[in-house]
């Protein structure tokens, strides 16, 4: 991929994350990327190609390999909010797949990672759709149906394991599952978007630290 439209998509990114997608003005986009504004309409059409282009790296990854003809335009993201509600549905499914079998080759560090992996891939895309839910309340709406089943599966796992022995014993499961979820949300997403002071920590070096403290607090 062309470095500059990297270069541009990953400024606008942090903009749409921080100051939210309505207040993000071109201006801003080319001046957080150090190009002019000109520069970036040869490369993008508008504002919200740049968005599309964003998502759509989001969900399939293997787009950013894809040689471009510039200015990007809309039409190579046609039917892009339905592939991404269909992510959703898909990497649901995935993620519960473990509850469809005995899970005896499953583990608690097991869950936690798969967990933190989840949440890293995807982790522009949800906090777009959490940092600008009014403006894109379609997505919104399914993204929020999404987030409740990763919660009831992160909760039935870590029954599952308390069942089992492997996890120590909690009072309130519940509650302690919304914990991790957050745990795990600020370092595989928010450290690098959205905390008030980013840091340039890499996944593998978050993902290590996750894993842990997570794995000391709860492993019986």
């Amino acid at each position: 991929m062309n470095q500059r439209i990297q270069q541009i998509a990953d400024a606008a990114a942090r903009l749409f994350l921080r100051q939210g997608y309505a207040k993000t003005q071109i201006n801003h986009i080319a001046k957080a990327a150090g190009v002019s504004v000109g520069t970036i309409y040869l490369d993008f059409t508008g504002k919200k190609e740049i968005l599309h282009f964003i998502l759509k790296c989001t969900a399939d990854p293997s787009f950013t390999e894809r040689k471009l003809k510039r200015p990007i335009t809309d039409d190579l993201f046609t039917g892009l909010e339905d592939e991404i509600i269909s992510l959703f549905e898909t990497s649901g499914n995935d993620f519960a797949a473990h509850l469809q079998d005995d899970m005896h080759n499953y583990h608690f560090e097991d869950l936690i990672s798969d967990a933190f992996d989840v949440l890293s891939r995807y982790a522009v895309g949800c906090l777009f759709i959490e940092k600008n839910q009014f403006d894109f309340k379609n997505l919104a709406e399914h993204y929020l149906a999404y987030r409740k089943q990763f919660f009831d599966t992160m909760t039935h796992y870590i029954n599952v394991f308390i069942e089992r022995g492997e996890v120590r014993p909690m009072e309130h499961p519940e509650l302690s599952t919304a914990l991790i979820i957050e745990l795990l949300s600020w370092w595989a997403m928010d450290i690098h978007y959205t905390a008030f002071k980013t840091q340039n920590i890499s996944p593998d070096l978050a993902k290590q630290i996750c894993m842990d403290n997570i794995i000391a607090a709860y492993k019986r």
